[in-house]
């Protein structure tokens, strides 16, 4: 085996300090370095095949270099999420670009103070996005007296905390909108996760501005919570069948959770749009292969990734941003799986 390439030999090499070595190669700002001197540095760390280590990068620099994505939800539903590759996926590409690395948690819900705690007293990470806030999150309140800045993908009311989301309630209310254009006025709702969190919160509200704006009665026994997964949306469309109460569509509020409403209503012999028409939330990828095709409100999980990142890095540089809060915009697609009161599906 052959000897471990230390900073020295980079800094002999180069002919510098290993001070002025390490501010080089983590990228430190605080001081001037002339830039000939740099190069000389990264010309000798490649010559030599020297990268410093993440604990070395944090030594130097007096941060971590990583970021936390906490994610309020238990693990078996984060497994069977499609929407998160999208979250993640955006995360890494800029982290990439940046030099910085990501820490996932995920926490229960009961659990949130102490793993916040933890996080940010013991350093772990320079910032922290907590994607699907809860409203009861005992933790929040935490957050917004903690020094490490915070960002919400999501929303909280009278949160002082940064956040990234879309318009749920208007969203919601555009895909009930486009129900009951299409003649449907017993819409049932399906929402995609528990009232605590502020995504099904949002869009149950908006699935209910839907109907008063359009005079229609707001009948609480169709409105049925599932749980992220497909399995929930699934068992909760069989209760909702096996209520008795009529309705001639389904406002779905998470895509996911409608590949569960489908496989029910199938099993029941109801036929998508025919019987029951479905308008999702999310635009997941498989809702443009699964038949009938999903017509949904589309939102790019990318983006909100990606957003949310930026306005981290603004606030751990220090900065205040005018607004509290970055709003995305989303788009009704209309597919396969809604259809007007009357007409048969073709």
């Amino acid at each position: 085996m052959g000897k471990r390439i230390t900073s020295q030999d980079v800094a002999d090499l180069a002919g510098v300090s290993r001070t002025t070595v390490s501010f080089v190669l983590n990228n430190e700002q605080r001081f001037s370095i002339r830039p000939e001197t740099a190069e000389k540095v990264r010309a000798a760390a490649k010559q030599l095949g020297y990268y410093p280590n993440a604990s070395a990068r944090a030594l130097a620099s007096n941060q971590t270099k990583t970021i936390g994505l906490i994610i309020s939800r238990a693990p078996q539903y984060i497994a069977s999420d499609p929407f998160l590759p999208q979250i993640l996926g955006g995360l890494m590409e800029v982290l990439k670009q940046n030099r910085q690395g990501l820490l996932v948690e995920w926490v229960e819900p009961g659990q949130q103070l102490e793993t916040y705690l933890e996080l940010t007293r013991a350093h772990h990470i320079d910032g922290m996005i907590l994607m699907t806030p809860r409203l009861d999150d005992p933790g929040i309140k935490e957050l917004e007296e903690t020094e490490i800045p915070v960002v919400l993908m999501g929303y909280i009311p009278g949160s002082s905390l940064h956040s990234v989301d879309v318009d749920n309630l208007a969203a919601a209310e555009t895909a009930v909108n486009h129900l009951i254009e299409l003649g449907h006025s017993r819409i049932a709702c399906i929402t995609n996760a528990a009232l605590p969190y502020t995504s099904a919160s949002q869009r149950l509200e908006g699935y209910k501005s839907a109907l008063k704006k359009a005079n229609l009665d707001y009948d609480e026994n169709l409105v049925w919570e599932a749980d992220f997964d497909m399995q929930s949306g699934y068992h909760v469309t069989k209760e909702l069948l096996a209520s008795g109460r009529e309705f001639t569509a389904i406002f779905v509020a998470s895509d996911n959770v409608a590949l569960g409403v489908y496989s029910a209503l199938r099993e029941a012999g109801l036929k998508i749009p025919d019987d029951v028409s479905i308008v999702g939330f999310d635009d997941i990828p498989l809702a443009s292969f699964i038949s009938p095709t999903l017509s949904t409100v589309a939102l790019s999980g990318h983006d909100i990734s990606v957003e949310s990142y930026n306005l981290l890095t603004r606030l751990m540089r220090g900065e205040v941003p005018e607004s509290l809060s970055v709003t995305l915009p989303t788009h009704l697609i209309t597919r396969q799986s809604s259809r007007e009161i009357g007409r048969r599906a073709t």
